[in-house]
């Protein structure tokens, strides 16, 4: 029996997949059963930011592989310790907590930021602001701080304690914030959402509303995060900081890993046993995670990101010169998004027919994130691709 069958016969329905089944990748190519070649601009959702199979990579897994798996929380390993001073040296923070996926780090930060006013005897403040077309998980409480019904339906009752503004909208989110909100949750970019980009000024409007408020600002940048947008960290290009924020999917390079970071202060409401896991930051995970961002800072990958996603970027606007039915490009490094006035459905399958693997989200947004070592030869060959299907 084939992949495909073998695993529509014994897999849960809950994705539907493309009928491709892959068995090999390298660098920015992907190979199905047949041994045909795919220009991968997808990086299996934003995660294989250093592409597939790399060297470097490689020999950190298999090095780890062996020496040592797993030991549970219970006790030390160097590259967990490793990998959490390279995360806070980095960063704005000062403590990270290690889980296995984005969800988990995002669950770990709304329970940090209830636990925190806990500890400092305001015990009412409890609700978290969410934004509208939000994406934050598919757990219960993460779907329950996503603003899209779409995700929501059929799981009905949601955990309450979570309330919704729409994005970039100051005043809204002022008007959701209340004396008993503890956190506001945002995307720097709205990946799922669309690649919708805050407008100027709003992050810096939204940290000062925090802390005039008194709530924490917690960001999810799992998909933004690890250099996607030409920054280690979407939240550097806007000034500010936040008090909590999530990271996971490029962490490891698809390994499974999620983080959650926050300051010292904040990190404090968590003591033994208050939070766990039996799989997060193991050795054989965490031992690759550090190798991925020593070698986008050894390779200069970030300045790459920001080069290339130019590049990209104008490319894209040129197509929209040409063809009417693009409404709006618009995006960060790497992740960026083309607003097509109709469903991008036909031309995501037309598209992989000829080779090249793109995303539509939210139906008619083109989502592009290829590895942050995409070259221009095939970013120039998606554009051929892209004017020749719009031309029908």
């Amino acid at each position: 029996m084939d992949t495909m069958k073998l695993a529509d016969q014994h897999i849960f329905n809950t994705y539907a997949r493309y009928p491709l089944a892959f068995t090999k990748g390298e660098a920015c190519t992907l190979y199905d059963e047949d041994g045909k070649a795919y220009s991968d601009f997808i990086a299996g959702i934003a995660v294989c930011n250093l592409g597939h199979a790399h060297s470097k990579l490689i020999k950190a897994l298999t090095g780890q592989a062996q020496a040592l798996w797993h030991v549970s929380n219970l006790f030390y390993t160097r590259p967990q310790a490793q990998l959490a001073a390279w995360l806070t040296k980095s960063s704005f923070a000062d403590r990270v907590f290690f889980a296995n996926s984005g969800a988990e780090a995002n669950e770990a930060g709304i329970k940090l930021a209830r636990k925190y006013f806990k500890q400092k005897g305001e015990p009412d403040r409890y609700r978290v602001v969410a934004m509208e077309q939000s994406f934050h998980g598919r757990t219960m409480a993460t779907l329950s701080a996503t603003g899209q019904e779409k995700i929501r339906k059929g799981f009905d009752p949601v955990l309450e304690g979570f309330d919704f503004a729409p994005f970039n909208d100051l005043g809204a989110i002022d008007a959701a914030v209340t004396a008993k909100t503890c956190a506001v949750m945002i995307e720097p970019i709205q990946g799922e959402g669309g690649v919708v980009c805050p407008e100027p000024g709003f992050f810096k409007r939204v940290r000062e509303l925090c802390d005039q408020k008194g709530c924490l600002l917690i960001l999810d940048e799992v998909q933004t995060g690890i250099g996607r947008t030409g920054k280690l960290f979407a939240h550097e290009h806007f000034g500010i900081q936040p008090d909590i924020m999530t990271l996971a999917k490029a962490l490891a390079n698809g390994l499974p890993i999620g983080a959650m970071l926050a300051k010292e202060h904040v990190a404090q409401a968590f003591g033994p046993g208050s939070h766990a896991t039996t799989f997060g930051g193991t050795p054989l995970i965490t031992s690759v995670a550090l190798k991925v961002l020593e070698t986008i800072h050894d390779e200069k990958i970030l300045d790459l990101c920001c080069e290339t996603g130019a590049y990209f970027k104008q490319k894209l606007i040129e197509l929209q010169k040409k063809h009417s039915v693009i409404r709006n490009v618009r995006g960060y490094g790497l992740l960026l998004g083309v607003e097509l006035g109709k469903s991008g459905a036909n031309l995501v399958k037309n598209c992989m027919q000829k080779g090249f693997l793109i995303n539509c989200v939210q139906d008619n947004v083109l989502r592009l994130a290829p590895p942050l070592i995409i070259s221009k030869g095939e970013i120039d060959a998606l554009i051929d691709c892209l004017d020749e299907l719009l031309d029908d």
